[in-house]
């Protein structure tokens, strides 16, 4: 499981049109917001949305960073004209946040709500069950009044059902009457399309409804299969001032073409430790194995290959990596290690892909005697048995130290292996 946060606009689109079914009608949005990029055609947009030239709006980015309003990038109670040009002097402008730098291209339009009240309420999934938790005194400076925020927590085996006495005990009978069915709407909502975490700051009480100011959301990547119909957005964005490097951007335009999954990150293109994991719940265990070892800032790339890809796509997955792995040796003289992993497969030919690793290996051989490189391997699943073979063979044959092992051993077992050899001297 990956846990991938999706924009303001995309949280606020599905929250809005789920909602009346999971509150009985009782909470309900008119309006839905607005999501402006590049290519917007901002005439057309207005054309479509006659409420932009009746309403003062807010206008903010909506790139997955918070803070908008300190940093000078909300503009509030404006109308669309002024929208409009706030929107055309930010768009394609460098914007820096801490110390995270990137360019402003999607913007969310949105009816503005003038309030008095502020509540905060969130939602976060954990390995003890989902934690709720709310708050009379929502805002910005949440942080600040912390003590006020009241929590309870739904355990695993419980049914999902949000108790919300102990959360509304201190709010007046009229607004505890129109929280309460919107708290639980939402926490069913929360609990039902894999959401890991959902919050709401603020959100207020206008005329008797329900208003959302601010929305932030993570999804589980893995459920999107399960969502359809539900999760209407294409992509998950990148997150803020992460640009797709060529290579990152050359793996995307390839899962894109295939019914297979392939997904590359790059972490730390001068990191010493890469790897070639199978299935994205493998490649989550791999990357947080290694980081518990105390290795994070070594680790160069997350990623993925899985979902039966064929030798080629396996093979342009290989390439790309190794290409980057062995452009030079690392900083400290030790030699690189790489690990290509996974569980044990069920359905996915080892031999198939292992058939596209060992082209891609071949093609590098010279390059990884160079940076010193060093390869574990663990793998189970379909003709596990000839691919581990295949690169036992594989290493005597381009003179790179390849050691091969099968479900016998634990997924993991190859990573404290490969760092423990290495930092003893091993180059």
């Amino acid at each position: 499981m990956a846990r991938r946060g999706i924009r303001e606009y995309d949280a606020k689109r599905v929250f809005y049109k789920m909602m009346p079914r999971y509150t009985g009608e009782k909470v309900t949005f008119d309006i839905m917001p607005l999501l402006v990029d590049p290519d917007t055609d901002m005439d057309k947009l207005s054309e479509d949305n006659p409420w932009l030239d009746n309403m003062r709006l807010v206008v903010k980015p909506d790139q997955l960073f918070g803070k908008r309003g300190k940093s000078g990038l909300v503009l509030l109670n404006c109308s669309f004209d002024e929208a409009r040009n706030f929107i055309k002097q930010k768009m394609g402008k460098s914007a820096k946040l801490g110390k995270v730098r990137g360019k402003l291209e999607y913007f969310l339009i949105e009816p503005f709500i003038p309030h008095d009240l502020e509540y905060y309420i969130a939602m976060k999934m954990d390995a003890d069950g989902d934690h709720v938790y709310f708050s009379t005194q929502g805002g910005v400076d949440i942080e600040s009044v912390w003590d006020t925020v009241k929590e309870v927590v739904i355990g695993p085996l419980e049914e999902p059902e949000l108790d919300t006495k102990s959360l509304l005990g201190d709010v007046p009978a009229l607004e505890r009457k129109l929280i309460e069915p919107f708290l639980k709407g939402m926490y069913k909502f929360f609990a039902n399309h894999d959401i890991v975490y959902l919050e709401i700051n603020p959100f207020t009480i206008v005329d008797k409804k329900i208003k959302i100011l601010d929305m932030v959301a993570k999804v589980d990547d893995t459920g999107m299969w399960q969502n359809v119909g539900v999760w209407d957005f294409d992509e998950f964005p990148s997150p803020f001032g992460k640009e797709p490097t060529r290579e990152e951007a050359y793996i995307k335009s390839l899962d894109e073409k295939t019914g297979a999954s392939l997904k590359l990150t790059i972490l730390n293109p001068e990191g010493r430790i890469w790897t070639m994991v199978a299935g994205g719940g493998a490649s989550v265990v791999y990357a947080d194995t290694i980081v518990d070892l105390g290795h994070g800032g070594e680790l160069s790339n997350y990623g993925e290959y899985s979902g039966n890809p064929s030798t080629e796509e396996t093979y342009l997955y290989a390439k790309t990596v190794l290409a980057l792995m062995t452009e030079k040796k690392h900083k400290s003289g030790k030699g690189k290690i790489l690990l290509i992993g996974g569980g044990i497969a069920n359905f996915t030919d080892v031999a198939k892909t292992f058939t596209g690793i060992i082209q891609a290996l071949r093609d590098h051989s010279d390059k990884l005697q160079k940076v010193g490189c060093r390869i574990y391997v663990r793998r189970g699943g379909p003709n596990y048995k000839a691919g581990l073979e295949k690169m036992r063979k594989i290493g005597e044959e381009i003179g790179v130290p390849i050691q091969v092992y099968g479900p016998e051993m634990h997924m993991t077992s190859i990573i404290p292996m490969a760092l423990g050899e290495n930092d003893k001297g091993v180059k």
